[in-house]
C-alpha cells in the first residue's frame, strides 16, 4: 500500500466521526507490517474524557485482532469535512503508539486529498516513556 492510499483511507475514515460537541471529524488508517490496515475515526462523548480520538481507535482495533506490528499511520481531520493541517496525534495517542510502535514508525499527516506532512514517531515523542 502506498502512503497516499493509506492516507486515502484515512480521509474517507473521517465520514464515520462521531463529533456533535467539536464539529471535528478526524480519520485513521493503520498499516501493519503483514499489508493489513485498520481504520478508526474520533468518537465523541458528552463526558469529554470518555471521548477516543481516530488514531487510538485504529490501534485499538488492530490490537483486538491480534496485531502488534505496525509501520505506518494516515491521520486526517477538519471541520465540516475541510481537511487542515492541524491534526498531528494528541500526547495519549503519541504514547499509545510508543507503546506498540518503534521510534522510526511513520505518521502521516494529512494536509490535502494528494499531500501530507510525513514525521518519525520520535519526531512527535522525543525520549518517550517505555519500560
Amino acid at each position: 500500500m502506498t502512503k497516499q492510499e493509506l492516507c486515502t483511507l484515512a480521509i474517507k475514515s473521517m465520514n464515520n466521526a462521531y463529533s456533535p460537541y467539536s464539529g471535528y471529524k478526524v480519520g485513521a488508517a493503520l498499516l501493519c507490517d503483514n499489508g493489513k490496515v485498520f481504520t478508526g475515526c474520533n468518537v465523541e462523548n458528552s463526558s469529554y474524557g470518555s471521548t477516543v480520538c481516530a488514531e487510538r481507535t485504529a490501534i485499538f482495533k488492530a490490537v483486538s485482532d491480534g496485531e502488534r506490528d505496525f509501520s505506518m499511520l494516515a491521520v486526517a481531520g477538519g471541520k465540516e469535512n475541510e481537511l487542515s493541517d492541524k491534526f498531528l496525534p494528541c500526547g495519549i495517542c503519541r504514547q499509545v503508539m510508543a507503546e506498540f510502535c518503534k521510534p522510526e514508525f511513520t505518521v502521516l499527516v494529512v494536509t490535502g486529498e494528494n499531500t501530507y506532512k510525513e514525521f518519525s514517531l520520535s519526531e512527535l515523542l522525543p525520549n518517550a516513556f517505555s519500560l
